[in-house]
């Protein structure tokens, strides 16, 4: 057993049951408003408190609003929930960063910019993207309600140990193509379901050349191809991202923690369950014509043929594109769109803000365009601010909303109407996911920027970037 994350489950293991899960040490928990209500009541109903509150860190993001955060939330079920987690965290003395919180910001985004997810660690929350904070070299993973309880009381959660897959991608990205295209090139040939069952270790040139906020990107989408989670071995570009963050280890501490850290890596010999290999040159930037992530295809591309699909999946894949508006063999470009939204735990970092700065500076946003552009967090709002790429955004007609996790789903003010269009740099691109009946069409901070100043979908490689 010497694959990466052999070592670190192995590490973490406080006790196997025969035939049965694995008890599973956990050391850090993240708490937001929408799955722990429930966990917080069995606590009092059982008599108990968290075992290790220092561990637990509690961050409203799903409900709260992406404007006039300094006023009361208007709606009653969002405020209700935003002020049960303050409540539940004054009660169980856990930190809580809320609305207006400097440190506030959607919980994966705010993690690994604070140092405190850390290589080797096991990282859970309440929520399916908590994958994203394996880009660090850590085993994350979302619960549920149930399991939220079990490690505020325990630390410890119960888990079956998933298998192992290697996906290795070499060579170099071409133009226009980012760390987003890369997922949702892998979904499109894995599927939706072609990670069940499995940790991903992402391994490869292209991994190795990626920044930390691209590796977050990737590790985030994980789970939309069925995977328990995806991960980064720990390496110089790891190291030089938490180095120096506030919860980082700092003088000695740090030295031993990077030798450790550079322990955790696959052994030369390593045997995965699965191992996958796919060339850096097919990748281009891509889009979704569907209602899963797995439904994508180079912009470029057009939507496959009746012919292409199988017997069995037909039905879904009309019943799909018929939600959507889209027949089979359509090219998508050119396509008008209404809405872009730029953000999400998947893409609402400086490095996305960044690249769609690159596209829109010099332009304007098109006519009928409503764009919603969302920070990660504050932080990220901040250094928006600082790189004076707020400037940029607003001459070309664009403003900066504040932090939450906004349209990716349907949990706060920002929906798209129904029949509506939105090129979205989040992560799912279900059936009402960014409100009923609103169309989703899933691309890179780079493709948003396109249809933001064309007002259709465009390939960013023709805007001369």
């Amino acid at each position: 057993m010497n694959t990466l994350f052999d070592k670190i489950w192995d590490k973490h293991v406080v006790k196997t049951v025969e035939d049965g899960p694995t008890q599973l040490y956990i050391d850090r928990l993240y708490c937001h408003e929408v799955t722990s209500p429930q966990a917080f009541d069995g606590l009092r109903r059982r008599g108990l408190r968290c075992f290790r509150p220092e561990q637990i860190y509690c961050m409203p993001d799903h409900n709260t609003p992406t404007h006039d955060q300094d006023k009361p939330i208007e709606d009653a079920v969002s405020r209700t929930q935003v002020e049960t987690l303050a409540k539940n965290a004054r009660e169980f003395g856990l930190t809580h960063y809320g609305m207006m919180s400097p440190d506030n910001g959607i919980i994966h985004v705010v993690g690994p910019e604070k140092g405190l997810s850390l290589p080797g660690m096991t990282i859970v929350c309440g929520d399916s993207h908590t994958s994203t904070h394996g880009a660090v070299g850590a085993i994350a993973f979302g619960i549920g309600t149930s399991e939220v309880e079990m490690v505020l009381a325990s630390q410890c959660i119960l888990q079956q140990k998933p298998k192992s897959m290697r996906i290795n991608i070499n060579g170099k990205l071409g133009k226009g193509v980012t760390p987003k295209d890369v997922a949702l090139y892998l979904m499109s040939r894995l599927t939706t379901s072609g990670g069940t069952g499995y940790f991903i270790e992402y391994s490869g040139d292209v991994i190795r050349s990626m920044s930390m906020e691209g590796r977050l990107t990737l590790c985030n989408l994980s789970i939309e191809m069925g995977a328990r989670g995806g991960f980064v071995a720990p390496d110089d570009v790891t190291f030089e991202y938490i180095k120096g963050k506030e919860f980082a280890p700092k003088g000695k501490e740090w030295d031993n923690a990077v030798e450790y850290w550079k322990t955790l890596r696959s052994n030369d010999d390593a045997v995965f369950d699965k191992e996958l290999s796919f060339d850096a040159g097919d990748i281009t930037p891509m889009i979704t014509y569907g209602t899963n992530p797995g439904m994508g295809m180079s912009i470029t591309g057009c939507i496959p043929t009746l012919d292409e699909i199988p017997d069995a999946g037909r039905g879904s894949f009309m019943k799909s594109l018929c939600y959507m508006g889209f027949k089979p063999g359509d090219s998508l470009l050119g396509h008008k769109v209404d809405y872009v939204f730029l953000g999400a735990c998947t893409n609402g970092r400086i490095e996305d803000f960044r690249a769609f700065a690159s596209v829109v500076k010099g332009r304007k946003k098109a006519g009928g365009i409503t764009a919603w552009l969302v920070p990660g967090s504050w932080a990220v709002e901040a250094q928006i601010r600082e790189e004076g790429l707020d400037k940029i955004l607003e001459e070309a007609g664009f403003a900066i909303r504040q932090p939450g996790c906004s349209a990716c789903l349907a949990m706060n003010d920002d929906k798209v109407p129904s029949g509506k269009y939105a090129v979205s740099t989040s992560n799912r691109n279900f059936e009402g996911r960014q409100g009923p009946g609103a169309r989703t069409i899933l691309a890179s901070p780079l493709v948003a920027a396109a249809a933001a100043v064309t007002g259709r979908i465009t390939d960013p490689r023709d805007l001369s970037l």
